[in-house]
């Protein structure tokens, strides 16, 4: 009989005895890898191209305004109505954002691994939404500092004309968090639908960009009241008509707001919430849906 030739090496594996950080150390982490993700930081240069791109943009057009504002000593643009000016762009950078944070993980298969002990199911989807929610709010509210800063290093009145800008400004930055969380909700909901990254970015253009006409042919019905619900119809207007209602001649001239959305304020602030809780709700119950498999 021959003698046995197998041998048992040790290699040095030990047992884990440093802190163990927990739920809501993971959860951090997957906040600051979401918000890192959606501008490209960490990945490859092609990765960077579109989102920083869009950032110039609007950092560009921020500084043009301002730029012009100190020329001619007037306001060509109020900080809230460049939330609104811009919203075209966020669009786009929702569709490309969305699905780089959610879409990648579920045609990787990685999701059990983000599932197993200690982070619940709920904490993932909730993680990535206030990582896209602040991402947005970034690239709308770091511009709308740059026309403060602007403003008031030229203004003539002294402390008063600082003091005015303020006071100007952080209805506006709460104007584009509303933005964010709208956008957001929406679109990474559109996306956790789908693996395939082009089907969701075409999903999520298409639930803001074709929803648009409606808008347009409820505003031209007979009826005032159809006029002054139109802007329920898309997510945009929804927005802006919570702005004419909050902010008012911060984004329209006098009288043009309850000219668009007549009384019907409120309205558009409850529609507001439930279209932000019902994504929210949604986005939950798909990932309890996605882990259950």
């Amino acid at each position: 009989m021959s003698e046995p030739t197998g041998v048992i090496h040790d290699i040095g594996y030990q047992r884990y005895t440093g802190p163990r950080l927990g739920r809501r150390h993971v959860f951090g982490a997957l906040y600051l890898h979401g918000l890192r993700t959606i501008f490209g930081l960490g990945r490859s240069a092609k990765a960077k191209i579109f989102p920083w791109l869009v950032v110039g943009i609007v950092t560009l057009v921020a500084a043009g305004v301002t730029a012009v504002r100190s020329q001619i000593g007037q306001v060509v643009m109020t900080y809230a109505q460049f939330a609104d000016s811009m919203s075209w762009l966020v669009i786009f950078f929702v569709a490309v954002a969305a699905p780089e944070l959610v879409s990648r993980d579920l045609r990787s298969g990685v999701l059990p691994l983000y599932f197993s002990r200690p982070l619940p199911r709920g904490d993932y989807a909730t993680a990535k939404l206030l990582a896209l929610v602040t991402g947005l709010w970034l690239l709308l509210g770091g511009p709308q500092l740059v026309m403060f800063l602007g403003a008031a290093f030229t203004t003539d009145a002294g402390l008063g004309g600082v003091r005015d800008e303020l006071l100007d400004l952080l209805p506006a930055l709460l104007y584009a968090g509303l933005w964010a969380a709208v956008f957001a909700s929406v679109g990474l909901l559109i996306a956790s639908l789908t693996g395939k990254r082009a089907f969701a970015a075409g999903g999520i253009v298409a639930v803001f960009l074709m929803t648009t006409p409606i808008v347009g042919t409820l505003s031209i019905m007979p009826s005032a009241t159809v006029n002054e619900l139109a802007l329920l119809a898309s997510p945009s207007t929804l927005v802006q008509g919570v702005g004419l209602f909050l902010l008012g001649d911060l984004l329209a001239p006098a009288g043009q707001a309850e000219q668009l959305i007549g009384g019907f304020g409120p309205v558009y602030v409850l529609g507001a919430a439930l279209l932000v809780a019902a994504c929210v709700t949604l986005l939950l119950l798909r990932y309890r849906k996605v882990a259950a498999r």
